[in-house]
Parts: C-alpha cells; sequence; structure tokens
C-alpha cells in the first residue's frame, strides 16, 4: 500500500467502513496513537505526538475510529468491539514493524485489548488517564434516573460533552455489548512495558481505576504516574512533555527489550 502522510488519508476496515488516519515513516518501534471517547485524531495529545516523531524521525500512526471525526459510520452505532476492530485494522495495515500503543482515555482500554490481541506487533503501552471498563462506572456512577429511563424505554439517553455545546448520544447496546470486554475481572495477560500517566483531579476517571489497572496487569515493568493537580485531557504544554518523555524512556525499553529477544532467538 503506498501511504501519503495527510490526515485525509483512508483505507476500508474489514467492515467495509472507510477510516481515517495519518501515517509517518520512520524508525521503529513505531507509535500509534488512540483517542478517547468522542475524540479524534486532531486532539492536543494527538497532534503533539506527531510533531515529536517527526522531529525524532520515528514512524507514527494516528487515526479516527468509526463514527468519531472524519471516518465513515455513525458514532451511535459505535461499540467497544467496533472501535477495537478498527484500532486493530490500523495496527495490521498501516503500521510496519513493532508498534508502541498510546491510549488515551477510551483508547487506552482499546489499546491495552489491541495488545492483547497482537502479542507479536505491540511492543510497549503508554496510557493517558486510562479508563478500560469505563461504561459500567459511567452507566453506575454519571447516569442519572432520567437518562437511566431514557436508555430503558429509548435505547439511547444524552449526555452532555466538555467539549461542545450540543450532547450526543449513547445507546444501550454500547453499554451491554462493552461487558464483552471488560479488562479489570481479572489478569491481564500482558507482558510488555507498561506506563501510565494519570491525573489525580481527573473528574471523568478515577486515578484508583489506574491504581487497579497496575493489580490486574501481569507485567513486571509497569509504572504508574500520578500527577498531583492534573486533569483528565492532560494537555497543558507541561503534561504534553511529560507524555513525551514517558514515551521516549519506553521507546528505548522496549528497543532494549527486543535487542535481548533477538539475541535469544540467534542462541
Amino acid at each position: 500500500m503506498t501511504r501519503a502522510t495527510n490526515w485525509h488519508e483512508r483505507f476500508n476496515n474489514s467492515d467495509g467502513l472507510e477510516l481515517a488516519y495519518q501515517w509517518l515513516p520512520g524508525a521503529g518501534p513505531g507509535v500509534v496513537f488512540c483517542s478517547g471517547f468522542n475524540s479524534d485524531m486532531e486532539g492536543t495529545k494527538a497532534q503533539a505526538l506527531a510533531q515529536w516523531c517527526q522531529d525524532h524521525q520515528r514512524q507514527y500512526t494516528r487515526f479516527d475510529y468509526r463514527g468519531h471525526g472524519r471516518s465513515g459510520g455513525a458514532f451511535t452505532e459505535g461499540t467497544i468491539g467496533g472501535w477495537l476492530l478498527d484500532t486493530l485494522a490500523v495496527v495490521d495495515q498501516i503500521t510496519e514493524g513493532p508498534q508502541i500503543l498510546v491510549g488515551s482515555s477510551m483508547g487506552g482500554w482499546l489499546a491495552l485489548l489491541a495488545a492483547l490481541a497482537r502479542p507479536d506487533r505491540v511492543v510497549g503501552f503508554l496510557g493517558i488517564a486510562p479508563a478500560p471498563d469505563f461504561t459500567e462506572r459511567l452507566f453506575s456512577d454519571r447516569l442519572d434516573e432520567a437518562q437511566r429511563a431514557a436508555l430503558e424505554s429509548n435505547g439511547c439517553c444524552e449526555l452532555p460533552s466538555d467539549y461542545d455545546a450540543a450532547p450526543y448520544l449513547i445507546t444501550q447496546h454500547l453499554f451491554e455489548e462493552a461487558r464483552e470486554h471488560f479488562l479489570l475481572t481479572g489478569p491481564i495477560a500482558l507482558n510488555i512495558p507498561v506506563r501510565v500517566i494519570h491525573g489525580q483531579c481527573d473528574d471523568a476517571v478515577p486515578w484508583q481505576s489506574s491504581v487497579q489497572l497496575m493489580q490486574h496487569l501481569q507485567s513486571q515493568d509497569a509504572e504508574l504516574l500520578l500527577v498531583k493537580h492534573g486533569d483528565h485531557r492532560l494537555s497543558e504544554p507541561r503534561d504534553i512533555e511529560r507524555m513525551q518523555q514517558t514515551l521516549a524512556g519506553l521507546i528505548d525499553r522496549a528497543g532494549t527489550t527486543l535487542q535481548s529477544a533477538g539475541r535469544e532467538r540467534q542462541k
């Protein structure tokens, strides 16, 4: 496949939907950014990583899930499983060689699921306020009685957006299908380097969920950085610098692990 480096490049996933993406060539391991719920690849963190990877001649991929940004499909038809298929399609069809997945909020959940599904390709994970199993917490903690009644009677309800004046719709099917992909119900069989950054002033995804994630991860090379005054977005200049520095360290760590594995295979 011949790929441009423009954001408007597109390809068809396994469901025949067009997904928009940007791919930058460079050294490996590459970096894939997975954005959050109702977000897209034009966000602050996604663009900052694009610039960092370009400056460091590092392969980089960012994309929009179905129903998000410039990709095809309707947001209200999206599910965790469908967005996971999009993530895997990007890893399989767009990227080259070993990859480090960077997941923000819901993107952290999807990146963890993708890492489990592609152990031969994914060599590291960086979570920015990752939100595995967030649908259960959203349903139990944040929906009021009227919203739950709307889900029951209409199959959907409105949620206010932190980034848009108009609310967006979420569906009962989203909540039900998500249960097939929960991670915090048992051991998470990842043995790759893991780094997680979470703000302690996060009012969307509590930082304690990242502590819980650490407890479930089997990786022995896992570190959690708590940012005392950090919010959910972690998009301030100091947050961006911290993310980039953490990624640089993770790339070095993953590269060392790959070299060690290569030497073992040659014995």
